[in-house]
């Protein structure tokens, strides 16, 4: 057997108590037991453990069927029994979860307790608890059994084999979730600067940094009822805050356009015509015209009319002058 053929293989304790599962009554006798011992021992060498012929090692066996008989079952019922009951809930914590079924397997199996045992359970507990997330993880629909693999930091090639998914679709799922972390800590930050506001404070400065109601429910703690309310407020400010711009426009444009024909003093009329005559001297295009008349301040209305109707401003001349 290879070294890492070595490393992988069961403790020996555990192999003895596995072989303790199938024995019966009758194979633990006083007359029989010596036999079970052999056999046993002659069974376990061909796992790669030297136990007939190595002194330690068949010591460890003699004493471990003497515990058997001492109690009267098997340690491994017990100890799989205890194994199977675990839940995903009880196992959060591998370390804790080992601690606690060593401390209850303890009182009928006080060799659990020692710190070699107890790392061979650890080791236990966690494919347990591997196994656990993988059923569940093939139960989620969509990503969500990939995105739940990821976050308990399970082995990418784990999660490719074990969900059959290529690594261009792990990576897809990690570059996902590293958006949605990236955007948990901005939002993060965003918190922090109304920290200790009011919510609805808190809501309004949420939402204007683009903040989606299901992460300000989760990191906000505050509910729907509360977020649409303030969407409601801020959506009555937008719409006074859109009227008040309409209304600065439309008198802006009107200030630009200029006064209409009847309010232009007749000074001012001669003066416009003037000028509009030489720009119509420097092009004939309408477009052209626009252009220059606004950056002489040409009012709108007579621009309108030298583009139309180019022979009323003679008109508008005459009546000027008088």
């Amino acid at each position: 057997m290879t070294t890492n053929d070595a490393a992988e293989r069961k403790p020996l304790w555990l192999l003895i108590e596995e072989n303790f599962l199938e024995l019966s009554s009758d194979d633990l006798s006083e007359q029989n037991r010596e036999q079970t011992i052999q056999r046993i021992a002659g069974e376990l060498d061909n796992t790669g453990y030297n136990v007939s012929l190595h002194g330690g090692n068949m010591l460890q066996l003699r004493r471990a069927i003497n515990d058997r008989c001492k109690v009267g079952r098997p340690l491994m019922k017990d100890f799989n029994d205890a194994i199977a009951a675990l839940t995903l809930e009880t196992v959060v914590d591998p370390v804790s979860a080992t601690t606690k079924l060593v401390s209850d397997l303890g009182e009928a199996w006080p060799k659990l307790k020692g710190s070699e045992r107890k790392a061979d359970v650890l080791r236990i507990v966690e494919k347990k608890k591997l196994d656990l997330l993988f059923d569940k993880a093939k139960g989620l629909s969509g990503d969500e059994g990939i995105r739940l693999l990821i976050g308990e930091d399970v082995a990418p090639e784990l999660i490719t084999q074990t969900l059959g998914i290529t690594e261009e679709k792990l990576k897809e799922v990690n570059s996902a979730l590293e958006k949605e972390r990236a955007e948990k800590a901005r939002v993060a930050k965003l918190l922090k600067a109304v920290e200790g506001k009011p919510d609805e404070e808190r809501v309004k400065h949420l939402l204007e940094n683009d903040v989606t109601d299901e992460l300000i429910m989760e990191m906000a703690q505050i509910d729907q009822g509360a977020i649409d309310g303030v969407k409601k407020s801020i959506e009555e400010e937008l719409k006074e805050k859109k009227r008040l711009a309409e209304e600065a426009a439309a008198k802006k444009k009107a200030e630009a356009a200029g006064p209409p024909i009847e309010e232009i003093p007749p000074d001012k009329m001669l003066e416009y015509i003037e000028a509009i005559r030489e720009i119509m001297e420097f092009s004939d295009k309408e477009k052209d015209i626009r252009v220059m008349c606004e950056q002489s301040a040409i009012p709108v209305s007579l621009v309108d009319i030298a583009i139309s109707d180019p022979e009323k401003l003679d008109e508008l001349e005459e009546k000027a002058e008088g």
